[in-house]
């Protein structure tokens, strides 16, 4: 049987995140069986959902598996998965839709790896114990969100001086907010992560003003701050697309 896998992200009209998103599907096509591996895009920009299941179709596969690829379980992954469902039993394929990135450990493995990038890359020499992190989420207003959000930064906290979360947008404390709690806290060395798949706007634009807004208000002079790149196309990634994709054709076969 020829199967697709087809990832569908939200969408961003930033060049890299196509970019992420290209290289992403490449290395899921060279580590797997599938005929066919592709991306679309929820909104935003094309390819739309409809487009990336015909361009599926067109390669003469038997069956679809949609990965709705979102860190969180709201609005947006809801409204994919309608999508998704509609479109293919009305063009009569099969599908196999499977869960999101979310409540799985290689997203706090991916914290990890960030935060000890950037350690290297500032040569800080303090231990994780003395280190106080803060993680940016984009925030929703379904609290499923804020859930799965909230469970994968908890993870974290035995290892740290202190673990702290906020929210770009649409949910509370924002990312002000968020460095005033940690840096009340009177840390030595900061470090933030940005919660995020792809360099997009939010990455290239919204969090890096945010947060240099926020640190204008108070004296760093004995507090180091860093900022961790964002999650990208990364081979841990890859294995939790294909990890969950294999789930959810167990499930159906």
């Amino acid at each position: 049987m020829n199967k697709a896998l087809l990832l569908i992200d939200r969408g961003s009209r930033e060049p890299e995140a196509k970019e992420e998103l290209a290289q992403l599907c490449t290395m899921i096509r060279d580590e797997s069986e599938y005929a066919y591996v592709d991306h679309c895009f929820l909104e935003v920009i094309p390819p739309y959902i409809e487009e990336g299941i015909n361009k599926c179709i067109s390669n003469n596969v038997d069956s679809i598996t949609v990965m709705p690829y979102f860190l969180y379980p709201g609005m947006k992954l809801k409204d994919s998965v309608k999508k998704t469902a509609r479109i293919c039993y009305d063009r009569k394929i099969k599908v196999v839709i499977t869960k999101p990135l979310s409540y799985h450990t290689t997203l706090e493995s991916l914290i990890r790896d960030r935060i000890r990038t950037a350690r290297e890359k500032n040569n800080v020499l303090l231990s994780n114990d003395k280190c106080d992190i803060l993680v940016i989420g984009h925030g929703s207003s379904d609290r499923s969100a804020r859930t799965a959000f909230v469970h994968t930064v908890n993870t974290l906290k035995p290892d740290f001086r202190s673990v702290t979360f906020c929210f770009l947008e649409l949910d509370e404390p924002r990312i002000a907010n968020g460095i005033d709690k940690i840096i009340s806290n009177k840390p030595s060395t900061v470090i933030i992560v940005p919660y995020f798949l792809h360099k997009g706007a939010h990455i290239k634009n919204d969090v890096v003003k945010d947060i240099n807004s926020a640190l204008e208000n108070y004296n760093l002079e004995n507090i180091k701050v860093h900022v961790t790149e964002h999650f990208g196309v990364d081979p841990k990634l890859v294995n939790l697309v294909l990890e969950r994709a294999k789930e959810a054709e167990g499930k159906v076969d």
